[in-house]
C-alpha cells in the first residue's frame, strides 16, 4: 500500500467516527444528573462479605447527604481530605445526620435480607451511641462492622440454641 492510500484511508475512517459520533447524539452532551440521596434506591442481592458492607456504605452516604441536604458525591468528596472533614466536622448538623445515615443503611440492610432483625436492632444501639468520629469511620468503610460481626457470630453459633442460631445471617 502506499502512503497515500494510508492517509486517505486514515481521513476516510476518521470522517466516519465524526459523523458516528454526531449521529448518536455526541454534540449534544450533557452530564448525568446526581441522583437524589432522600430517594431510596435499591439494594441489590449481594454474594458476599465485600459486596453487603458495599451496600451498607453507599446507603449510609446517601442517608448522611440527605440529612445535610447535599449530594452523595459532594460528601463523598468531602469525606476523602482531613481538609474536607474539618469543613464538615464544623457543621452542627452533622452528628445527626451521620447517625441517621447509619440508621438508615441498618434499615436497608435489614429490608434487603442483608441483616437479621436481631442483628439490626443491635447495630441501631450501636449506631445512636458510638462516637460519631468512628461512625464516620465506619461508613467510608463498613466492611470492619460485617467482618468483626461474622467472625464473632460464626464463633458463638455452634454454643448457642438452635432456635437462637436461625437468628444468625
Amino acid at each position: 500500500m502506499s502512503g497515500r492510500t494510508l492517509v486517505g484511508a486514515s481521513v476516510a475512517v476518521s470522517a466516519a467516527l465524526v459523523v458516528t459520533f454526531l449521529a448518536l447524539g455526541g454534540s449534544s452532551y450533557a452530564p448525568a444528573q446526581v441522583r437524589d440521596p432522600c430517594k431510596p434506591r435499591p439494594w441489590p442481592q449481594t454474594s458476599g462479605l465485600q459486596e453487603t458492607a458495599g451496600q451498607f456504605t453507599l446507603s449510609a452516604l446517601d442517608g448522611t447527604a440527605c440529612e445535610l441536604h447535599v449530594s452523595r458525591e459532594t460528601l463523598v468528596l468531602a469525606l476523602a481530605t482531613p481538609a474536607g472533614r474539618g469543613r464538615f466536622a464544623s457543621d452542627p448538623r452533622l452528628q445527626g445526620a451521620v447517625r441517621a445515615g447509619l440508621v438508615r443503611a441498618i434499615d436497608d440492610g435489614e429490608r434487603a435480607g442483608a441483616l437479621n432483625p436481631v442483628v439490626a436492632n443491635g447495630l441501631r444501639e450501636l449506631a445512636r451511641n458510638v462516637p460519631v468520629d468512628q461512625v464516620v469511620s465506619l461508613i467510608r468503610d463498613a466492611s470492619p462492622i460485617f467482618n468483626d460481626l461474622g467472625g464473632l457470630l460464626g464463633g458463638l453459633g455452634g454454643l448457642l440454641p438452635n432456635e437462637v442460631q436461625g437468628l444468625l445471617p
